[in-house]
């Protein structure tokens, strides 16, 4: 009997624990929802496409500058399996079992390699991170982890003048907290 209230008093703090993170990630959800807002619509016309399909991990978006801060509002804070692509008007993540994210060419800020994002950590350079700003102002960050790393560069390198090519050549973006 001793046994059977260690193991009913053992679930019952598991199920307090697991309620008490679903509600602080809705909680952190209330706080970001005026920062966030609505996310940009996939248009009808995506353009000319200039880097192909990449198949791999889409690991969550932060907060810019933070690499923890993960966005709780709506499902662009879940991880899962998907796709991205580089068009000529924005860049498409397309996600498995979520909504698919648009992130037009003109709110791109950098595209770059970071060792870690939204609690995802590789190994150097193991993640694509583009910062973009949102409709409501906010800079954020979003990951990719793609099955085939040697396409890095090129999105990279895709990245004009005007997009930091190189967070660690340009000094411009930052990077838990310092510069990159």
């Amino acid at each position: 009997m001793e046994r059977l209230l260690w193991i009913v008093g053992c679930v019952v703090i598991w199920a307090l624990l697991v309620f008490l993170m679903y509600r602080g990630w809705k909680a952190r959800a209330a706080r970001q929802a005026a920062r966030v807002g609505e996310l940009p619509t996939v248009p009808a016309d995506l353009g000319d496409p200039w880097i192909a399909q990449t198949t791999g991990l889409y690991v969550g978006s932060t907060l810019a500058p933070s690499w923890q801060d993960r966005v709780a509002v709506g499902d662009i804070g879940h991880r899962a399996t998907g796709r991205i692509s580089r068009w000529s008007r924005g860049v498409l993540l397309e996600r498995d079992g979520a909504s698919a994210i648009w992130i037009p060419d003109e709110s791109i800020r950098a595209i770059r390699t970071e060792r870690g994002l939204a609690g995802k950590v590789m190994t150097k350079d193991g993640l694509l991170v583009i910062r973009w700003e949102l409709p409501t102002g906010t800079e954020i960050d979003t990951g990719f982890r793609g099955d085939d790393k040697t396409v890095y560069p090129e999105w990279v390198r895709d990245s004009d003048s005007y997009h930091t090519a190189n967070a660690s050549d340009s000094g411009e973006v930052e990077q838990n907290g310092e510069d990159a």
